[in-house]
């Protein structure tokens, strides 16, 4: 029986959960103990190395092998995917506005807080305060 196929980034989320889950820097052969099933070692090695190409998790040489810790929450995973969608439109601008006229009022509003909290830089984003991330369950990086 064939097995169901991940979806686009879910490997990426289990491997990064995995790594939250683990409390301090592992190696790539725990985060494929942890996940069990029949993942190969060199389907996870492929996956940090994605995840630390969009700096969402670290790595540090001990011996011949590495050590692999988070450095960012599956919040930010989220939004890079989200990101690389986005970027991969033509008309960005039908994209966002159809994005956001499909949201739900709460998350509407949440929208508008972080927009203004940004400012024009969008610098300030972080610092949203009573309608932030940290409100909504988000976490810093």
């Amino acid at each position: 029986m064939a097995r169901a196929r991940r979806g686009q980034g879910e490997l990426e989320g289990q491997v990064l959960g995995a790594l939250r889950e683990a409390g301090g820097p592992v190696t790539a052969a725990w985060v494929q103990e942890r996940l069990g099933g029949d993942l190969a070692y060199t389907t996870v090695v492929t996956i940090l190395t994605r995840l630390l190409a969009k700096d969402v998790v670290a790595r540090e040489r001990q011996g011949r092998s590495f050590l692999w810790a988070p450095t960012a929450d599956e919040a930010r995973l989220a939004a890079l995917r989200m990101r690389r969608l986005l970027d991969g439109e033509r008309d960005r601008e039908a994209v966002l506005a159809s994005f956001v006229t499909a949201l739900p009022p709460g998350d509407e509003q949440v929208l508008r807080a972080l927009l203004a909290a940004a400012g024009p830089g969008g610098t300030n984003i972080r610092n949203a305060g009573p309608a932030g991330p940290a409100d909504h369950g988000g976490t810093e990086d």
